[in-house]
């Protein structure tokens, strides 16, 4: 199973909307082709960042078909697939095993609040119901439930096609953990744009991003620089970003990303409900540190 093919920068694609909320589809296009041209490694279609859970079934497939139409296999594609349902989950996983598809993002189960077995049984079902590539996404954050360093390990070990996680615990001690036993081939990704550089200099393999909606070229480049251990030109890089990355986040993801991108004239800046654009003084803020960066 090769996962030497998601190495580097990932990107967590936005879903841009007009004003009627309707899916923006020639600025889809457009920043799919911003994207490729620009340095990033691979895309990642209906992650958190792209409010896919505002999207209906039929926006999805909408959005995941368009996607690897324009795509024409120029970059591996994953595409995220999630839930709190493990039934539900392999139903919709097998629906994914289609040409263009490269490998899964799937998000441990949220709410129900599972304990480390009923985690390592809910991915043994998924990893039994595809033969595509699958990548452990742990964010605690928003799904109240950690895939200890111990499971993810274990599923590692257990499956071929579990390839890689994208690891947004926060814990440094839990994510070394996973470096150090993990097998040969299996990657661990950073999910926090503003830790990237630390977590490659301990071993992890890239990141799936949000800033790199808006700074494909100079993102995916510090991040090339830094597993080529060019720690010095990559940290030049990571100081120019750190204040853009902060304030992307300040008020919601992918609310910040979305007012940068509008502030570049590559969409109009609307969210669907319940999430909505970043508050006054957030936005300028916004503006001022993308003038500067420009």
């Amino acid at each position: 199973m090769n996962s030497n093919q998601f190495k580097g920068t990932g990107v967590a694609l936005i879903t841009p909307f007009r004003k009627d909320k309707s899916i923006d589809f020639r600025a889809l296009e457009n920043l799919v082709n911003f994207q490729i041209e620009n340095g990033t490694n691979f895309l990642v279609v209906l992650g958190t960042t792209s409010e896919a859970a505002t999207l209906t079934k039929d926006e999805q497939n909408a959005v995941i078909n368009f996607i690897i139409e324009i795509n024409d296999k120029r970059l591996p594609i994953v595409v995220g697939c999630g839930s709190n349902n493990t039934t539900e989950l392999v139903q919709n996983v097998k629906e994914l095993n289609k040409p263009g598809i490269d490998g899964i993002l799937s998000a441990a189960p949220y709410y129900n609040k599972p304990n480390q077995t009923g985690i390592y049984e809910h991915f043994k079902a998924l990893a039994e119901a595809t033969p595509l590539p699958i990548i452990l996404y742990n964010v605690p954050g928003r799904t109240a439930s950690n895939i200890a360093a111990e499971t993810t390990i274990k599923l590692a070990k257990k499956f071929k096609n579990i390839v890689a996680i994208k690891e947004a615990s926060g814990n440094f001690e839990q994510m070394m953990q996973i470096v150090k036993n993990k097998p040969k081939n299996f990657l661990v990704f950073s999910g926090d744009d503003a830790t990237t550089l630390p977590l490659i200099s301990l071993g992890f393999d890239g990141v799936i991003s949000v800033l790199a909606n808006a700074y494909p070229a100079d993102f995916s480049k510090m991040v090339q620089l830094a597993l080529d251990n060019n720690f010095t030109e990559a940290r030049t890089i990571h100081y120019k970003l750190i204040d853009i990355i902060n304030s992307m986040f300040a008020d919601g993801n992918p609310a910040g990303v979305k007012a940068y991108l509008n502030l570049q004239k590559r969409i109009e800046n609307n969210l669907r409900l319940p999430l909505v654009p970043v508050n006054d003084k957030l936005f300028a803020e916004i503006i001022k540190l993308e003038k500067e960066y420009s």
